[in-house]
């Protein structure tokens, strides 16, 4: 079996760019590397994403957005991960089920044990080996946001504008489910340089090769 890494962490902490470094250098030591994001990874996944990123006409209710994001994680497990990881590959996610908790458990208020029984069968109880939390102050996270909108010239998406509370939930959230799982969660200050971000990054995984 491969090994199957997740990148988690609230909004502007960089998982996309921390995942994508981290995907090259373990190719570049003869991987093989399956890079995929949740919600995504497959045709199902990515409509799927849109839906809820949406806000302008029929956003999701609470229930609703669930149940969207872990139909979409199935399809990932079924069709995307479990394969690569038979075959021997790795896997580097940007976000897994650790976001459902954090976001919809902790962000939401949603019944911990309702999403841990639900997020079990929809993944087939697939758990990562290695959960890298990056970690921001939440001004960091907002400057950064606002010139990733900028340099896209896109807006913030539904999730991005569910307001200060919600983020520093979200945030505790991820901070109980690290303090819960040490051996497998650990967090890494994402607030400096990427490469030194990387450098963090890369210090945890050597211990897998």
């Amino acid at each position: 079996m491969g090994k199957f890494i997740t990148l988690e962490g609230g909004e502007g902490c960089g998982k996309s760019t921390q995942a994508a470094i981290l995907a090259d250098r373990l190719e570049s030591l003869g991987f093989t590397v399956r890079r995929v994001r949740e919600p995504g990874g497959t045709r199902l996944a990515e409509l799927v994403r849109g839906l809820l990123k949406d806000e302008r006409e029929d956003p999701p209710c609470d229930r609703a957005e669930l149940l969207l994001f872990l139909a979409a994680r199935a399809q990932l497990v079924e069709k995307v991960i479990h394969p690569a990881l038979a075959s021997g590959d790795w896997v580097v996610s940007d976000r897994f089920s650790d976001s459902t908790f954090a976001y919809q458990g902790y962000g939401r208020g949603m019944d911990l044990d309702v999403i841990k029984t639900a997020n079990a069968f929809a993944c087939a109880n697939l758990a990562p080996d290695l959960t890298l939390l990056l970690d921001v102050p939440p001004d960091v996270a907002a400057s950064r946001m606002r010139r990733r909108e900028h340099a896209t010239q896109t807006a913030a998406d539904r999730i991005e504008l569910a307001g200060e509370r919600f983020h520093a939930r979200l945030r505790e959230g991820f901070e109980a489910l690290a303090a819960a799982e040490p051996g497998r969660i650990i967090k890494i200050d994402a607030a400096g340089r990427p490469e030194d971000v990387a450098e963090g990054i890369w210090n945890q995984v050597k211990r897998f090769l």
